[in-house]
């Protein structure tokens, strides 16, 4: 998918862009963009995406680390591989689960990161600890 710039989230002073920011320039890819998110948007799905973080694994393996049912976790995985984020390969009469796309374990980092120096700034401002700038 191609992309171009986009004014997503520019900081004061800089040129309408945030450095390295890009959007998908048709309505159709930010209709694709968007079924990704909303792929990751599910505690269970991200929990088994944390499991094939580590390795590929089968349904059966992902649920011994997820817990949950069988059918929950397959229709899971029935979502995350409509999206393209897992690809799933036959090994005899298991489906072997692994991450199709590289750049998932960046966008992971990112929002953790993200995540946690909120949760860092809500506990120094609770403790009344002063803030790094």
């Amino acid at each position: 998918m191609r992309v171009i710039p986009g004014p997503v989230g520019s900081p004061p002073g800089n040129s309408g862009t945030a450095a390295g920011a890009v959007l998908p320039p048709t309505d159709a890819g930010c209709e694709e963009v968007a079924s990704r998110f909303r792929a990751l948007s599910e505690p269970m799905r991200l929990k088994i995406l944390r499991r094939l973080f580590r390795s590929e694994a089968s349904v059966g393996e992902i649920l011994e680390d997820v817990g949950g049912t069988q059918a929950n976790v397959s229709k899971h995985l029935a979502v995350l591989h409509g999206s393209a984020l897992v690809d799933r390969r036959k090994d005899g009469t298991r489906a072997v689960y692994r991450i199709a796309d590289p750049t998932l374990l960046k966008i992971c980092s990112i929002v953790c990161e993200g995540v946690e120096r909120g949760a860092r700034a809500r506990s120094d401002a609770i403790l009344g600890r002063p803030t790094a700038s």
